[in-house]
């Protein structure tokens, strides 16, 4: 069997970091990810989808100090079903994604009013050059690597 998904969007909530009696950190995010089309009468259409993301040990820490509600991340893991009994007896479920990876995209963690991130985003910003586009292009231009842009819109 193969269980593996793959979803770009933007946390819907504030990271909610637990730890567990081993120790061992526990993360829920909320995550959107929308999808544009065409509709059949020629005009714009769009559907988001909303899912919760479980991420954990170091990941979920990471994603605790860094992201915040509206930051974009790519997350890789496998779809899972939770299922629980309600106050009143009923059984509920929902699907959840159990991330094996997440990467930060976008300008994540860098933004000067939130006072916890802002010695993070320098120092990330001198060691990892983000959003320096003329670090990037001179890197680019070294290598023989062509600049790509992405829409909003993933062909496949």
């Amino acid at each position: 069997m193969f269980n593996k998904i793959i979803m770009i969007g933007n946390l819907t909530r504030d990271v909610e970091l637990r730890y567990l009696p081993s120790g061992s950190a526990v993360a829920t995010i909320g995550l959107a990810s929308n999808r544009r089309f065409k509709k059949q009468d020629g005009s714009q259409g769009e559907e988001v989808c909303f899912v919760d993301v479980k991420l954990f040990g170091r990941t979920a820490e990471v994603a605790n100090q860094y992201l915040k509600k509206g930051s974009q991340v790519l997350i890789e893991g496998r779809l899972t079903l939770e299922t629980w009994n309600d106050t009143s007896g009923a059984k509920k479920s929902k699907h959840t994604i159990t991330a094996e990876s997440m990467q930060m995209l976008g300008r994540t963690g860098i933004d000067n009013n939130h006072s916890n991130n802002s010695n993070y985003t320098s120092s990330y910003e001198d060691n990892y050059n983000v959003n320096n586009s003329e670090y990037n292009s001179s890197q680019n231009q070294q290598k023989n690597i062509p600049e790509i842009n992405i829409d909003d819109e993933i062909p496949f």
